[in-house]
């Protein structure tokens, strides 16, 4: 006699990661970060939401997982917070060069901007990694009104990835890094500590 098929929740497995994983992105990018909850990835994924904390730690580690991002930008930015405030945007510019212009990241995050320009990639980047890094990283270095001035600092850094890298816009596409810094990084610590009107 066959045996019954088996019911309930899925054991853990590489699959099982990858289910959900793609539960995530789905979630994510219907409902945003805010209307996710981890327990609903779980009973998308068909699994115990002790299990989603086993392979993926914090509802932001999940969120990150789902951009498939190919660096934790939570991990490079840290030394450039932990020195407070002043000169953060200078710092926080040094980070975010050299993981661009690393030719061995640079071919992943193209692909991961490029999917930002679909609904569902906006979502993720507006509802998702404004409020689950960005916002963190404003609170972290203890600047009045985060909620502004990142925001503020990311629309500066998105035309920075799409004019030097996406579309690969002369003379900025090909200067050094020491150059961009000199030309963007004192906007950046305007967004960051500078008056707001």
């Amino acid at each position: 006699m066959p045996h019954a098929a088996r019911r309930g929740r899925r054991p853990g497995s590489p699959d099982t990661r990858a289910a959900i994983l793609t539960e995530a992105r789905a979630l994510f990018a219907a409902n945003g970060y805010a209307g996710t909850s981890v327990r609903a990835v779980a009973s998308a994924a068909g699994v115990d939401a002790a299990l989603v904390h086993h392979y993926f730690g914090t509802k932001d580690d999940l969120f990150l997982a789902a951009l498939e991002l190919p660096i934790d930008p939570r991990v490079a930015l840290a030394p450039a917070i932990a020195a407070g405030p002043d000169g953060a945007g200078e710092r926080m510019l040094r980070v975010f060069l050299s993981v661009w212009d690393d030719p061995e990241l640079q071919l992943p995050l193209l692909g991961v901007f490029r999917g930002v320009v679909d609904p569902d990639g906006q979502r993720l980047l507006r509802d998702g990694f404004l409020p689950a890094v960005l916002g963190p990283v404003g609170v972290a270095l203890g600047i009045d009104r985060p909620e502004v001035r990142m925001p503020l600092l990311a629309s500066q850094v998105m035309g920075l990835i799409l004019v030097r890298y996406v579309l690969a816009v002369e003379p900025v596409a090909s200067m050094s890094a020491d150059e961009v810094v000199a030309i963007y990084a004192p906007t950046l610590q305007r967004y960051l500590t500078g008056p707001l009107g």
